[in-house]
């Protein structure tokens, strides 16, 4: 199967726990990041953090559909940041979603807090195949077991690459372990943004119901 992000175009376990930057100063002057494997919950975190009062930068272009029907909640521009860097003054004091292979090309001007989704890898396979299969797309250009290694690869390296960078702060947050203890996550989440967030309001938004792709 191919290798895609939530809008279904080609693209080529970390323990939940956060590692402290350097210290932010400002929360309005942050850009929280919510990232993470495409179909790995990165929407579900977007709208926790709405839920709990935060604002969000997204432009609302992609419509919900059957894959996504509570919203992708996606920025365009974020995709193009490797050229296009103009949009991050206005991401300040917001939450902005960007897959985790996008992460290393943020400038190193600003300060961030990511909220890195994880999930069983399996099951981010099982999603976007779908999504492909309703597309009517071909699921069959590379095998699991190779794209399963390569995402392997990929939080491996990027991970490394996060714990290099003072201007990040780092969450990773468990997708599977948040359907089934939102509130718990929910607190954690809070503690870790600062801003006093309604963690009861953030809870309450997680769908177990659009739980499909289980293993």
């Amino acid at each position: 199967m191919n290798l895609v992000e939530d809008d279904g175009k080609s693209v080529v376990d970390l323990s939940t726990n956060f590692r402290d930057g350097r210290e932010l100063n400002m929360v309005e002057d942050v850009i929280t990041i919510v990232s993470g494997l495409p179909r790995s919950g990165t929407s579900m975190m977007m709208n926790m953090l709405q839920a709990g009062g935060m604002e969000l930068l997204t432009d609302e272009a992609r419509e919900a559909d059957e894959d996504n029907p509570k919203g992708y909640r996606e920025f365009e521009l974020v995709k193009h940041v490797e050229e296009d860097t103009s949009w991050l003054p206005i991401a300040r004091g917001k939450a902005v979603k960007m897959i985790s292979a996008l992460l290393s090309k943020l400038p190193s001007e600003y300060t961030y807090k990511v909220i890195f989704m994880e999930r069983n890898i399996d099951e981010v396979l099982a999603s976007q195949e779908q999504m492909l299969i309703r597309r009517g797309e071909q699921t069959d250009t590379v095998t699991d077991k190779s794209m399963k290694d390569l995402y392997i690869r990929h939080l491996r390296l990027i991970k490394g690459w996060l714990n290099q960078q003072s201007n990040f702060d780092i969450l990773y947050i468990n997708y599977n372990d948040t359907l089934r203890n939102p509130q718990l996550n929910a607190e954690t989440i809070n503690k870790f943004m600062d801003i006093d967030l309604n963690v009861e309001s953030m809870a309450e938004v997680v769908d177990k119901g659009l739980y499909r792709q289980r293993h």
